[in-house]
């Protein structure tokens, strides 16, 4: 009996031991992360926060060029996984490439339990994210669209944003300040030759390059007819001007713009390139393409995912569960780069709602943020680089410079080329 109950003992003494042995262990080691430029920046600026909760893991933050970050990342999957990082960045609307070209290249964070995270983000930014059963990467950043405005331009010529609920409103907007300023201020800038309106005028119609499910093209469908018809309306009203990123910055600095449009990580880029004009900017949603309809839509945005060769996969994994589902990690990068949160619970801590001296007092990342939710979901697929770069883009260019009669007949020559590119059938 004494046998029975020292042994008894024995192994309840052992159970406890692995318990808490195993209440004890935690990620150890060194991880290294692909980003690009002040999302790097903002990566590497959390990791003391991070070591403070896992002092035992050594992160490494290489700060790359975009397309580096891209390609190289293609030809490590394409070699087996051979030279690639633990963590690497993927943008959503490549996501889908790399998950379709290499299956095998990344971890299912299911692995990882990040099931328990799907409702703590917007659905839109896990569209592109999840393939067949598997989800391959964590939100990061998204870039909700906001209209950025002149509060003193606007003023001047008696235009209320409040008052702007739709794109011709938007329009009317612009020749009063184009008015009301001799012509020398236009409205926007809009870059005649690449697909940023289009796609996110089209996002607010739940239209893009293909439908959600991936397996048709929808181009051509009416939403995205609305959406290059409004565009060219804007244009043939002379309240825009055409300019490309480095134009668009200039037009700012030289007070040659009332407005711009893009997603909110371009707060930044206002502030740090006009420092100047602190006080005089605000924001307002972006106006609806009809009377009644969506008031957001998403322009960019990104994601962190686990390389399959990793070594240590669950480092890498407290590191981006850390950096992008706690409202900590978010908001530290919102606040040190300007890095727009997507998860949703951000948008109640003190700093979201704080007022923004630059923005007029507005407490703008509680208005930007509070869109998310609102955004349709769209899918990039693995063909949206070559689409884009052969085939969106160069339509739009020529449909700006009236080689279509209409934008129904560009969208539609569009998705023809589009399924000779792809194979992928038009959407009835």
């Amino acid at each position: 009996m004494r046998r029975q109950i020292l042994r008894a003992g024995a192994i309840l003494i052992a159970g406890l031991g692995l318990g808490l042995a195993g209440a004890q262990a935690a990620p150890k080691g060194e991880i290294t992360v692909w980003s690009w430029n002040i999302a790097a920046e903002a990566l590497d600026m959390l990791v003391p926060d991070f070591n403070k909760k896992y002092p035992d893991v050594k992160v490494n933050v290489l700060n790359m060029g975009n397309g580096d970050v891209y390609t190289k990342t293609l030809a490590g999957c394409a070699a087996g996984g051979t030279d690639l990082p633990d963590v690497v960045t993927i943008e959503n609307s490549e996501a889908e490439i790399q998950w379709a070209r290499f299956p095998d290249c990344f971890v299912n964070l299911k692995e990882f339990g990040v099931e328990k995270y799907v409702d703590k983000f917007p659905a839109f930014k896990w569209t592109e994210l999840m393939a067949g059963d598997g989800i391959f990467s964590l939100p990061w950043d998204s870039g909700p669209t906001m209209i950025f405005y002149r509060r003193d331009l606007y003023e001047k010529a008696g235009v209320d944003p409040a008052a702007i609920n739709t794109w011709d409103d938007f329009i009317n907007a612009g020749k009063k300040i184009l008015a009301a300023t001799n012509g020398e201020v236009k409205m926007v800038t809009i870059d005649m030759n690449e697909d940023g309106w289009f796609r996110a005028l089209a996002n607010q119609e739940s239209c893009s390059y293909f439908t959600n499910d991936g397996e048709a093209v929808a181009i051509n469908q009416p939403g995205c007819v609305v959406a290059l018809e409004m565009i060219k309306k804007m244009i043939d009203a002379g309240i825009v001007a055409n300019g490309d990123w480095g134009g668009q910055i200039q037009n700012i600095k030289t007070n040659s713009v009332a407005s711009a449009y893009f997603g909110g990580w371009y707060e930044g880029t206002i502030r740090s390139n006009a420092p100047e004009q602190s006080g005089k900017w605000g924001m307002y949603p972006p106006p609806a393409v009809e009377p009644g309809g969506v008031r957001a839509a998403n322009w960019g945005g990104s994601s962190l995912a686990i390389t399959s060769s990793s070594k240590n996969k669950e480092a890498a994994w407290a590191y981006i569960e850390y950096a992008l589902a706690t409202d900590e990690g978010q908001i530290s990068m919102l606040r040190n780069r300007g890095l727009v949160p997507s998860l949703l619970s951000a948008v109640s801590t003190d700093y979201a709602k704080s007022p923004m001296e630059y923005w007029g007092g507005q407490p703008v990342w509680t208005d930007m943020l509070a869109t998310q939710g609102n955004i349709p979901p769209y899918r990039g697929t693995q063909y949206f680089d070559e689409v884009r770069g052969t085939i969106v883009n160069k339509t739009i260019s020529d449909f700006m410079n009236g080689n279509y009669k209409t934008a129904k007949e560009a969208l539609d020559f569009a998705a023809s080329q589009i399924v000779s590119a792809t194979g992928v059938p038009i959407a009835q």
